[in-house]
C-alpha cells in the first residue's frame, strides 16, 4: 500500500472457498472485491439502494487482481477499499487485500464500473450524490476525469 486507504471489510474465509491446494481459489478474490466495494458505499453514506432509487447503476466493464500470497481456510481477511478514479462515467475501485493476523499482503486489484441508466444501461454521468460522498469521505485524494 502506496497510500493509506480509510476503510477496510473484514472476511472471513469460508471452506468452500477453498480448493483442493486447501487455499482459496483464485476467482475468490473478485467476490471479494465485491463485498468491499458494496460496504464501502454503505460506509460512505451513497449505498446501492440510493443510487438505484436515482436510476443509476453499475456495471462492471474490467477486474484485475495480483496475487500476493495464499490464504487458508479459517484466516480473516481485510479487503481495504478506496476509489482512486472518478471519472465522467466511470469509476475505479482499488483493493489492497491484508491477512487480519499478520498484515501480509494478500492480493491486490481493481475494478472499473460504467454508470448506467436502469432499464436503459446506456451510460451516463456519475450521480453527483455519489461525487459528494466520496469527496468528502477521500478528501481531494480522488483523481477525477473523463
Amino acid at each position: 500500500m502506496s497510500e493509506p486507504f480509510k476503510f477496510f471489510a473484514p472476511i472471513k474465509v469460508r471452506f468452500n472457498e477453498t480448493d483442493l491446494q486447501g487455499h482459496v481459489n483464485f476467482g475468490q478474490y473478485l467476490f471479494y472485491f465485491d463485498v468491499g466495494a458494496t460496504d464501502y458505499m454503505e460506509a460512505i453514506g451513497y449505498d446501492y439502494d440510493r443510487m438505484l432509487a436515482e436510476g443509476v447503476d453499475l456495471l462492471y466493464a474490467e477486474a484485475h487482481c495480483n496475487y500476493k500470497s495464499p490464504v487458508k481456510w479459517p484466516e480473516v481477511l481485510n479487503v481495504h477499499t478506496r476509489i482512486g478514479h472518478l471519472g465522467r462515467r466511470s469509476i475505479r475501485y482499488e483493493f489492497d487485500i491484508r491477512a487480519a493476523n499478520d498484515g501480509r499482503q494478500v492480493a491486490t486489484g481493481h475494478i472499473v464500473a460504467i454508470a448506467a441508466e436502469r432499464g436503459t444501461w446506456e451510460e451516463c454521468e456519475v450521480p453527483d450524490g455519489l461525487r459528494r460522498a466520496v469527496a468528502e469521505y477521500e478528501g481531494s485524494e480522488v483523481k477525477s476525469g473523463t
